[in-house]
């Protein structure tokens, strides 16, 4: 029985980090105003894909090797981001958004939504970002 109750938390982790990275890659790589130094990467790889859910950086990621280092870079602090995220917020997650289906930024929206309740960790995380 733990032995299953620890599968369902990892479970349950994976699927928070996955979901949170899908927030935020795409604005990761290719900011509002389709600047930034993955715009050349992606008007080569990925012209004509739709923004969102992860799309465009999962584009990046299928050509890793053959974009440009800034871009490479670029990646690389958005997953360190992410990481920060789900350290920060983890608990405040399971405590104020546990039924709350990911996709489309309804767990971000919903932490925001408890910002003032927010622990100090989580709250500086949306304060730096």
């Amino acid at each position: 029985m733990k032995k299953i109750f620890g599968v369902g938390c990892t479970v349950v982790a994976a699927l928070f980090l996955v979901t949170a990275i899908a927030l935020t890659q795409d604005e990761q790589v290719v900011p509002a105003g389709g600047k930034g130094p993955c715009r050349a990467d992606v008007e080569k790889f990925c012209k004509g894909i739709k923004p969102g859910q992860g799309r465009i950086w999962a584009c990046l990621k299928s050509h890793e090797a053959e974009i440009s280092q800034p871009c490479k870079d670029q990646m690389a602090k958005g997953r360190e981001k992410m990481k920060g995220f789900i350290n920060a917020c983890k608990e405040d997650r399971q405590k104020f958004c546990k039924d709350v289906r990911p996709g489309e930024g309804r767990i971000i929206a919903c932490l925001k939504n408890h910002e003032p309740e927010l622990s100090e960790a989580c709250k500086a995380f949306f304060k730096k970002n």
